[in-house]
């Protein structure tokens, strides 16, 4: 007879039980067993500047490449825009350019062109309308400038502003106001020949070079304006109450202070409306101007009712390359004057 276990003693393992572990204590593996292995986290390392990352070597060059190629990308649309609606449409003219009707390619276009006595007129008359209107433009929008930033009178901010909205009016809608103005049956030979019972008014001058020459210089004057009153809004008053106090008058503060601090402006408005005026052709048009022959309108005159295009695209190349020499130093005036 087994006795009873002492009070506190714990109980003995029944037979074929394994013997318990003491808490705290590491188990024996069992008899053929592999022994497990403690798991430990393993840190990943850290990517430094030549690891790969999702296949792309990271680091600065990386970096760089990265960034560089976003603008390149937002670039490509608008420059295949350009390409297809501007740069292609122009190299088929300056290709047709050399291309005479006879077939093959030669000069023969452009030996035609300039042996032309139609051609050195236009020439000659789009530069003379151009450097006339230019200077027209120069004086008459200098004057009004002059008037409106340093002659105080109601309304002075408003003619400022409606010289901007000016700037949007289509050329065609000045000559057409002319013609209401001053044509054979508009306002002013009207009030004459009713006055005087005439049977014709004195006003027959659109239909003329000065006619064009009015209108040019009627609608690009604001073009010459506005960098005239960004420039005298900037213009120092100091300077102006000095020269008055000094016993100068208005001529000599004009001549001495005001003008040579317009002169940028002034060249800058200058050389853009001289570019205009070369590649101006609603106003010939509208005006009907009989004998006058711009280098624009040759090209309609060609292309539209002579259906000579090779020398249509001839006298459009010669424009072209004027109008680019002359926008090539509009900006560079326009830089120097800081326009």
């Amino acid at each position: 007879m087994r006795s009873a276990p002492a009070p506190g003693t714990p109980p003995a393992p029944a037979p074929g039980t394994p013997p318990a572990s003491a808490p705290g204590s590491a188990s024996a593996p069992a008899p053929g067993s592999t022994p497990a292995r403690a798991a430990h986290p393993v840190a990943a390392p850290a990517a430094g500047p030549g690891t790969d990352v999702g296949g792309v070597p990271a680091g600065p060059g990386r970096d760089r490449r990265l960034r560089g190629a976003s603008p390149l990308l937002w670039a490509l649309p608008p420059v295949a825009l350009l390409a297809v609606f501007f740069l292609y449409p122009l190299a088929l003219v300056v290709r047709q350019s050399f291309q005479p009707d006879s077939g093959g390619t030669s000069l023969q276009p452009y030996a035609d062109v300039f042996a032309s006595p139609a051609f050195r007129e236009a020439l000659w008359t789009t530069v003379w309308l151009a450097l006339a209107s230019t200077a027209g433009c120069l004086v008459l929008g200098f004057l009004l400038a002059l008037v409106i930033a340093f002659v105080p009178f109601p309304g002075a901010k408003g003619v400022a502003r409606f010289t901007d909205v000016f700037l949007s009016f289509p050329s065609f809608l000045i000559t057409l106001a002319l013609l209401f103005v001053y044509g054979r049956t508009g306002l002013a030979n009207g009030l004459w020949t009713g006055a005087t019972g005439a049977a014709d008014g004195p006003f027959d001058f659109l239909t003329t070079p000065w006619g064009v020459l009015l209108a040019e210089v009627t609608y690009f004057t604001p073009f010459v304006m506005r960098p005239l009153l960004a420039a005298f809004a900037q213009l120092d008053t100091a300077q102006l109450e000095a020269a008055s106090s000094l016993g100068a008058r208005a001529p000599r503060i004009v001549r001495q202070v005001i003008l040579p601090e317009a002169l940028p402006a002034l060249a800058a408005g200058g050389s853009l409306v001289l570019v205009l005026c070369l590649n101006e052709f609603g106003i010939v048009l509208f005006t009907g101007a009989k004998g006058v022959t711009t280098l624009p309108m040759l090209v309609y005159g060609k292309a539209i009712l002579e259906s000579d295009y090779p020398g249509a695209c001839v006298v459009a190349v010669v424009n072209v390359l004027i109008s680019v020499g002359l926008y090539g130093l509009y900006r560079v005036v326009s830089r120097r004057a800081g326009a």
